[in-house]
């Protein structure tokens, strides 16, 4: 009777511990996802490791910036105005975000051109949407992203 205690406990044990270290698994890391995200890249660019040095921290610096105004048009978001000139000036504000993460985008690619040639800059744009696309279905199908 002990024995079979023991067993159920220990079985038990080793299921609860592999749930858990799924879980951690299946969370989201920002770190890991940049990581992905840049090893793509340069992979899928051809970047030599001279030019990926040269090029990410433009590539990151761009993208901090990018996810101050993302994070501004999803606090705009969240407000529902009541009246048709607060309604306006919402879009409005919206179109003004929407253009300048235009504005940022069109900055570093004319900085990236100082680093990259024009081919590689045209295929790093490619390869960043192929990887979010890829990348965003699987996590949609319930699926851990690929390389």
């Amino acid at each position: 009777m002990k024995r079979l205690f023991i067993s159920c406990c220990l079985a038990l044990t080793v299921l609860l511990t592999a749930s858990a270290q799924e879980q951690q698994k299946s969370k989201f890391s920002p770190e890991k996802f940049q990581a992905e995200l840049e090893q793509f890249i340069t992979k899928e660019a051809c970047l030599t490791p001279q030019e990926a040095t040269r090029f990410f921290p433009l590539y990151r610096e761009m993208q901090k910036k990018q996810r101050f105004v993302f994070n501004q048009m999803k606090a705009q978001g969240k407000i529902k105005p009541t009246e048709e000139s607060e309604c306006r000036k919402a879009i409005q504000k919206r179109d003004e975000l929407e253009l300048e993460l235009k504005n940022i985008q069109q900055t570093y690619h004319n900085k990236f051109f100082g680093v990259l040639s024009a081919s590689k800059v045209f295929d790093v744009i490619k390869a960043e949407d192929r990887f979010h696309r890829k990348t965003f279905r699987n996590w949609g199908n319930g699926k851990k992203p690929q390389k």
